[in-house]
């Protein structure tokens, strides 16, 4: 009888609630935890600005992609389909953005992500802020340069199978970067030492895209053997979220899973963590080092409060509905 009921609560599912949410980056939950813990991987003369601010470095970190929902060219900037340009992508790709653009054209490269290239932009636009010495914008692009590090270290932000539409594992991606972390992110080492400055940001952003596609085919082949294994009242269960119940991936069946992947979660989220610190680090330093502590208890703008709260306005009222790239 239980069973029975559960498969009704399952079929109900299919069309009361959405399988997954958007599969288009690291759950809201995981991007705060990594901006967070990057603060703390920053030296004298950074920690102590970073540290007072850290409320906003962590809850702004999902901004970008609160910011799908207003301005359509966002979308690439969070990923890159390296698989699109052949079987040997990273022989083919040029790092450098004008010979990418000269080899395949930017409506081409936009198409199918621009994260490496997004993130040389955001440590260029983050140093121009520190030389400034703009409050508003420091933390603004220190926020947002976090959010694209943190996609680029995700395996699935590398495939255009990137929620497993391809092979018949749609809610993969949320299942990966959102349910994981959720239950297992508060037992991972987040001692990593200190940031440490990166000559090459560029090739940095394109290390991180390489160690991430190496781990595609370990996500969908893992899942897709544990999948054969378990029944669907085994693999979903349901919990509250506010006033919704919600059908999510059972947490044996999450146990499982991250068993599989031997810690590719954790490390994955300590190597993102580590390289938001160190790039930045770099900006701060090819900045001139700026003295931080003259900022004082300063706060942000009134007028940067007000941005923010438009865009999370945007967000909720959902106006850009077809959004491009990694929407599913």
């Amino acid at each position: 009888m239980r069973k029975f009921i559960f498969a009704i609560l399952i079929a109900l599912t299919i069309f009361l609630i959405p399988d997954t949410e958007p599969a288009y980056s690291w759950g809201f939950f995981a991007h705060k935890k990594i901006n967070r813990m990057a603060v703390f991987t920053l030296p004298e003369g950074m920690i102590g600005f970073y540290k007072q601010h850290i409320e906003y470095i962590s809850e702004h970190a999902v901004d970008p992609d609160r910011r799908r929902y207003a301005n359509e060219d966002e979308a690439p900037r969070h990923y890159i389909d390296i698989d699109h340009y052949g079987k040997y992508p990273f022989d083919s790709v040029p790092q450098w953005w004008k010979k990418a653009v000269s080899k395949y054209s930017e409506d081409t490269l936009k198409a199918y992500g621009i994260v490496p290239w997004h993130i040389e932009k955001m440590v260029y636009r983050l140093t121009e802020a520190f030389k400034e010495e703009n409050l508003d914008l420091i933390l603004h692009y220190s926020a947002d340069l976090g959010h694209y590090i943190a996609d680029s270290h995700v395996p699935l932000h590398t495939t255009e199978n990137y929620n497993g539409q391809m092979t018949n594992q749609k809610g993969i991606h949320g299942f990966w970067e959102s349910r994981i972390p959720e239950l297992k992110s508060e037992g991972y080492d987040y001692w990593l030492g200190r940031a440490k400055y990166i000559d090459k940001p560029i090739e940095k952003a394109w290390a991180a895209v390489k160690a991430s596609h190496a781990a595609v085919d370990s996500v969908l082949t893992f899942e897709a053997i544990l999948n054969a294994k378990y029944s669907p009242d085994k693999k979903y269960s349901f919990e509250n979220r506010g006033a919704t119940l919600m059908k999510v991936y059972s947490k044996e069946y999450t146990e499982d899973y991250d068993k599989m992947l031997n810690g590719m979660v954790e490390n994955r989220m300590r190597e993102a963590i580590i390289t938001i610190g160190s790039l930045w680090y770099t900006a701060w330093v090819n900045a001139g080092k700026p003295d931080l502590n003259r900022f004082g208890d300063k706060d942000v703008s009134d007028s940067l409060k007000l941005a923010n709260k438009e865009s999370e306005e945007l967000w909720k009222t959902g106006k850009l509905k077809d959004i491009k790239g990694h929407d599913d």
